[in-house]
């Protein structure tokens, strides 16, 4: 039995192969739409960003507007209206009738009058397509709005009278592009709804997988293996920055074309082989963690011009200089924006909820050991520890942290401080800004410091009882640690 469907199925494998993991939503899309096929008189087509709406219905339509073999005319015309590009609700009216009007070629596009309400827009939209007699009964005008979820200053009725269109210009079809269609959007019933989902990992992959996405060979690599290590880092890129950095496939796009050069720099000295693939990744796991990569304008890295002693930097197999690339993370942001005090007491907190309050009086206290204290770690291999802690595999620094009174915290802040300033190089500094209570306060606002119990963490910054947590994780810690000289590990009791 013959299909009544006419669908042109070379034009559809064309785009099913330019728009790879969308040939689902390109078959639906081309059925509703084609005269020939299965017309609808509205169709929504909603996703969220980057998914590819507007794209794929766009050439869709530019596909099946195109003459037919037999004559020199179409089944099929289309004007698109994005409403990013109108200002008012009169100015959307205006441009529409004037797109179709350009579509149609229509004599008198110019004569176009002015269409300040919806009354307006259908009648100018009546006497463009239904009086037309140019085109066989077969033939259909698409009418699309892009975007038409996020029009300004549009009336309430606007999207239930848009619809309505179809039903006094019979050769209609109107599509409404959005973002999250409501039930009730249209007020009118059996509306068919396309849907373009966010893309998956292996589609990402996919898609990064074929031109224009794919590089070009590394110097004494086959094409073929610059293939595989490309598909491979692109995975490893979506697992470490899909949910920051790249959330659509053009973000994700930009991220892979920035870290490329900076992975297979060691390729391309001939340290690695384009095979060993863990081992580059090992060698370029710092610019996995590094958001100035990505964002060069975001953060900016600042040495400071104190007399501290810059570590010697050692070259990688990439390239790079880990010592180097060290000291300018650790000194950036948190280390040189904060001041002295708000540093040792960000310090004194991360040590207030990382260790047990039971060995502050053998870790800080200079009577109860004899002699200043250095090395709590080592320390706490002497100390007597219960059974169940002596069979804790996870350190405590990659554990979460625990809440503490801020009376705890500003004692450790007391009797270290004394130590950590004598040994560095900020001194004369904290006796200058000595205010503690603003420096909390700061903490606080930027949420270093994190209030917890109570009505949502409302209360007296300064109240001695109250409970808070540290905001800021082990790899931030110890850089502020290090620009003042401290290693904040020697504190932790293991």
């Amino acid at each position: 039995m013959a299909s009544i469907f006419e669908l042109p199925d070379d034009l559809l494998a064309t785009l099913i192969e330019s728009f790879p993991c969308r040939d689902a939503q390109i078959r639906a899309l081309a059925t509703l739409l084609y005269p020939r096929a299965a017309p609808c008189r509205n169709l929504i087509v909603h996703g969220t960003e980057a998914t590819g709406k507007s794209t794929v219905t766009a050439r869709l339509l530019k596909e099946l507007s195109s003459p037919r073999a037999d004559t020199d005319d179409s089944l099929l015309n289309y004007a698109i209206v994005k409403s990013a590009e109108c200002v008012t609700a009169r100015h959307l009216f205006e441009r529409t009738v004037g797109s179709v009007a350009d579509a149609l070629q229509w004599e008198e596009s110019g004569t176009v009058g002015r269409c300040e309400t919806l009354a307006a827009l259908t009648v100018e939209l009546t006497k463009l397509l239904t009086y037309d007699q140019r085109h066989d009964k077969d033939w259909r005008f698409v009418l699309v709005f892009d975007g038409i979820d996020r029009q300004r200053d549009a009336p309430p009725t606007l999207l239930p009278a848009l619809a309505r269109l179809s039903e006094l210009i019979p050769n209609l079809t109107t599509i409404f592009i959005l973002t999250a269609p409501s039930p009730s959007l249209l007020h009118v019933s059996s509306t068919p709804q396309l849907y373009f989902p966010p893309y998956t990992k292996p589609e990402y992959v996919t898609i990064l997988s074929r031109p224009p996405y794919t590089p070009s060979p590394l110097p004494n690599t086959t094409a073929q293996e610059t293939t595989d290590l490309w598909t491979r880092f692109a995975a490893a890129v979506h697992d470490a920055l899909s949910k920051p950095a790249s959330r659509t496939l053009p973000g994700l796009a930009r991220s892979c074309a920035a870290l490329w050069p900076r992975f297979t720099a060691p390729v391309s000295a001939g340290t690695y082989r384009a095979r060993e693939f863990t081992k580059l990744l090992v060698a370029a796991r710092a610019y996995f963690q590094d958001e100035s990569v990505l964002e060069p304008g975001i953060t900016l890295a600042s040495k400071p011009t104190t007399s501290l002693t810059k570590p010697s930097s050692t070259t990688t197999s990439n390239g790079a200089k880990t010592g180097e690339n060290e000291w300018s993370r650790s000194t950036k942001d948190l280390a040189t924006l904060l001041p002295p005090t708000a540093r040792l007491l960000l310090v004194a907190a991360y040590l207030a909820s990382h260790n047990a309050p039971r060995h502050d009086q053998t870790i800080f206290s200079t009577w109860h050991s004899g002699r200043r204290r250095r090395g709590g770690g080592s320390l706490g291999q002497h100390t007597r520890v219960s059974k169940k802690a002596k069979h804790r595999k996870i350190a405590r620094k990659l554990l979460g942290p625990s809440a503490f009174v801020l009376e705890r915290m500003v004692a450790i802040y007391a009797a270290t401080r004394s130590e950590w300033v004598r040994d560095g190089a900020y001194e004369d500094q904290v006796g200058v800004d000595g205010d503690v209570g603003m420096a909390i306060a700061t903490l606080a606002s930027l949420r270093l410091l994190v209030r917890v119990g109570g009505a949502g963490g409302a209360g007296d910054t300064m109240d001695r009882g109250g409970k808070w947590r540290v905001g800021v994780g082990w790899e931030v810690i110890r850089g502020v640690g290090r620009s003042m000289g401290v290693e904040v590990e020697e504190w932790l009791v293991e």
